[in-house]
Parts: C-alpha cells; structure tokens; sequence
C-alpha cells in the first residue's frame, strides 16, 4: 500500500471506528481532490451524519455529482452509506 493509501486508511479507521468528524472531513477532501464522486457522497454522508463542519464547498461538489445521477443511484449510494454507519 502507498503512503497516500495508508493515510486514507488511518483516516477511515479513526472516522468510523471512532466516529471523527474531523478523519470523516478528511476523506471527503481527499476525494474530493481525487474527483471521486460514488465515494464522495458516501464520504460527504458521513462526515454530515458525525456534524463535520461541511463548507459550501463541500455541498456544491456533491450537488453537482447527484445532480447527475437518477434517483435509483442515489438510494444506493444512500444504502450504501447507512450500512456503513451501522457497521
């Protein structure tokens, strides 16, 4: 695993092992700098779900990502995120 790999990780151990807001905001900008956009919204649920402080930034990406996507997508990406929460 690459370093970059191993960061992110570290970061998804501590945002859903821990429930840290601040690793949960932290994925999200690392995909959103990646240009992820399935794991974007999974991210941006989390770090929403754990009261992250979310930017207008933040909102615009995955506005922009949904805007694109039918409504069946979305409920899949949103079944994908709640399982995750409950994990």
């Amino acid at each position: 695993m690459n370093a970059s790999r191993d960061v992110a990780a570290q970061l998804s151990e501590r945002a859903f092992k821990k429930h840290d807001a601040g690793a949960a905001l932290a994925l999200l900008d690392r995909s959103i700098a990646l240009k992820h956009r399935r794991i974007a919204l999974i991210r941006y649920l989390h770090a929403q779900y754990l009261d992250a402080p979310l930017e207008a930034r933040h909102h615009d990406y995955v506005k922009a990502i949904a805007a694109r996507l039918s409504v069946d997508a979305l409920m899949r990406i949103a079944a994908a995120a709640r399982s995750r929460f409950d994990a």
